[in-house]
C-alpha cells in the first residue's frame, strides 16, 4: 500500500516547490474535510497540475499516475512519496486495490478524470472516477487548476512562467451514487453523468470567480 507518511513528505516537498516557482492562489481550502476517505477530482491541462495540488492541498494526496512517469529515479521518488502508477490501457487490477485501499484506510486519492491532459474542461470523463466513488462511497471534491497552461513568458517549455500566479479552487464535496452502491454499467454511467454535470459547474464558477 502507498505510505500516508511518504504522501505527507511529498506534500512539504510540493509546498516549498510550488511556492518558491509560483505564486499559487488557494480558494476554498477550508471546504475539504479533515478527516475521512476524499476524492480529488482534478482537470488536467499541464504537467504542474499534479505537483500543485499536492502541494497546495490542505492533505497529503496520492495521485494515480500513469506507469510510463515511472521511470529510473523519478519512479522511485514518486513512489516513495506515496503515489501510485496506472496502467491507463487496461483494467490495472493493482492500481485499483491500492487506489481503493487509500480510501478504505481514509486517505485522500487523487484522480484526473478525463485521464490525460487535454482542455482541462472535464468535457470528457472517464468512468473510473464513478467507479472509485461509488465503490468506495467517497465523496468527491472538484478542483480547478487554473493558468497552468499560460504559455506567455515562458522560460522553460513545458512549465509555466516563473513566479505567475496559478490558481487552485477546491469546491464543494458531493457523492456520486445514489447510495445504494449497486455498481452496475447504468449505475456508473448516471454517476459519471452526475460527476460531469458538478465538476463542470465547479470549473464555470472557479473561472467566473478568479477572471481566468
Amino acid at each position: 500500500m502507498p505510505s500516508e507518511r511518504g504522501a505527507d513528505v511529498g506534500r512539504r516537498i510540493g509546498v516549498g516547490l510550488m511556492y518558491g516557482l509560483w505564486r499559487p492562489r488557494v480558494l476554498g481550502a477550508w471546504k475539504v474535510p479533515a478527516s475521512g476517505p476524499l476524492i480529488f477530482a482534478v482537470n488536467h491541462s499541464h504537467n504542474v497540475d499534479g505537483p500543485m495540488v499536492m502541494g497546495v492541498a490542505p492533505r497529503p494526496v496520492h495521485f494515480l499516475i500513469k506507469k510510463e512517469a515511472f521511470i529510473g529515479p523519478l519512479g522511485s521518488f514518486l513512489t516513495g512519496i506515496g503515489q501510485l502508477q496506472v496502467d491507463r490501457h487496461r483494467a490495472d487490477r493493482t492500481a485499483i486495490t491500492r487506489a481503493l485501499g487509500v480510501l478504505e484506510q481514509g486517505g485522500v486519492l487523487g484522480i484526473f478524470p478525463e485521464g490525460t491532459r487535454g482542455e482541462g474542461d472535464f468535457a470528457s470523463l472517464r468512468a473510473g472516477l464513478a467507479y472509485f466513488a461509488v465503490r468506495s462511497g467517497a465523496p468527491i471534491v472538484p478542483v480547478a487548476v487554473l493558468g497552468s497552461s499560460e504559455r506567455r513568458g515562458r522560460l522553460i517549455k513545458g512549465l509555466p512562467p516563473l513566479r505567475s500566479r496559478v490558481d487552485v479552487v477546491f469546491g464543494e464535496p458531493f457523492e456520486a451514487g445514489d447510495s445504494s452502491g449497486r455498481r452496475t454499467r447504468r449505475a456508473l454511467d448516471t454517476a459519471t453523468e452526475h460527476i460531469q454535470k458538478q465538476l463542470a459547474d465547479h470549473l464555470e464558477n472557479a473561472r467566473r470567480r478568479t477572471g481566468r
